[in-house]
């Protein structure tokens, strides 16, 4: 949007970057939008393209169901790229920093949001205790799952389901590619399931495994050596690794009501979330962030009507939530996690899906337009004859 002219302040509550443990891979249609906002070069310059995806049983001896050489389209200039996201948060920020229309206020804490015909606003609390209000013409609400924005909107409605799961997220120094795993492994178990995928240039891992959800942060961490030992191969003592953080997170499948209320919209986990395996979150909050952009880079240059326009945001975020986002990453978690690990290797859908591609050029043209399932362009909706307001 600074781009384009708009001008932006973004509010964050931290003092700068969260660095968690958390979502790493962009697919196709989220790094379109990494190119769009002029940060994809240097996301690539850190990050890893990644080699073979594949799924396994874990037992007897991750054995492998399907192995996808060419998993994230290396010809295509829109070729899956591995990059941490508080790194991506970084990338991003020293871009926006070369604009002057966006401006970044770290320690402004969001307390509550309001609107009126003129404009809209966030009330801050902020790091030194004091408090002050912003204000614009709109307001997009990317505050996360516990977000205030939606609850102003929506109060404590958020519709969907908890899974009767616990997933860790752990970052590792362990060379999982010298025991014979590729660069994105999905383990199917019942109890042991995880996904295991390299994430930096330096040889970090990201595994992901499903803990008990009765777990509290204490016995995830007296449990965790027990769980690498017993589902990593090698099986590895805490001094074979060198685990630099670990991020206990309940999981969710759920969609707000809207996702635009007058002046006030939301986009990425505010407005919807799904568990983590297929990274569909990460590149569904992207593609969230960037149709919105486009929406109001429409409204604000007169190439869109703001009601017609953002009305079609909520429909046509919501509709891809629904139609893609959910239906993927439930399949993926129930898939990884299934009872029957010997059934679910041999007769999955989409396990035999990737085989056939493997043999099938144009199965795997197929295969590979999937990537795309969660975009939707609204520049298409532009009136570029109308006047500019901007």
């Amino acid at each position: 949007m600074a781009k384009q002219g708009v001008r932006v302040t973004m509010l964050d509550m931290a003092s700068a970057v969260d660095d968690r443990p958390r979502a790493a891979h962009y697919a196709p249609c989220a790094i379109r939008e990494l190119r769009r906002a002029g940060a994809l070069d240097a996301v690539r310059a850190q990050g890893v393209v990644p080699g073979a995806m594949c799924w396994r049983k874990r037992h007897p001896d991750w054995e492998v169901a399907v192995k996808v050489d060419d998993f994230v389209q290396r010809s295509n200039p829109d070729m899956m790229t591995v990059l941490p996201l508080g790194q991506l948060g970084q990338v991003l920020m020293a871009e926006g920093q070369k604009e002057k229309n966006i401006e970044f206020r770290f320690g402004h804490e969001v307390v509550s949001v309001g609107q009126d015909d003129g404009g809209a606003w966030a009330t801050c609390k902020l790091s030194d205790g004091g408090e002050t209000v912003v204000r614009g013409d709109y307001l997009c609400g990317c505050d996360g799952a516990n977000s205030i924005v939606r609850r102003t909107l929506f109060g404590e409605r958020f519709d969907g389901f908890t899974w009767d799961a616990q997933i860790i997220a752990t970052n590792v120094y362990y060379p999982l590619d010298k025991m014979g795993f590729e660069d994105i492994n999905f383990i199917i178990d019942p109890e042991d399931y995880y996904m295991a995928a390299r994430i930096t240039q330096d040889g970090m891992w990201r595994v992901s495994y499903g803990e008990d959800p009765s777990f509290d942060k204490e016995a995830v961490l007296k449990n965790q050596p027990i769980k690498y030992e017993r589902m990593l191969p090698g099986h590895p003592k805490p001094g074979d690794y060198k685990i630099t953080n670990v991020g206990p997170y309940r999981i969710h499948q759920r969609c707000a009501e809207k996702m635009r209320v007058g002046r006030i919209a939301i986009a990425a986990d505010a407005a919807h979330l799904c568990n983590p395996f297929g990274g569909m979150g990460l590149t569904g909050g992207l593609v969230d962030a960037g149709g919105l952009a486009d929406c109001l880079i429409g409204i604000a240059k007169g190439w869109a009507d703001p009601e017609e326009i953002l009305d079609l945001y909520c429909k046509k975020r919501r509709e891809m939530y629904h139609t893609v986002i959910n239906p993927v990453s439930s399949d993926n978690f129930r898939r990884v996690s299934s009872k029957d690990p010997d059934k679910t290797a041999k007769e999955d859908e989409v396990i035999n899906m990737y085989r056939q591609a493997g043999v099938d050029p144009e199965m795997k043209k197929i295969v590979d337009g999937f990537m795309y399932g969660p975009c939707y362009d609204f520049t298409q909706h532009y009136n570029k004859n109308a006047s500019a307001k901007i």
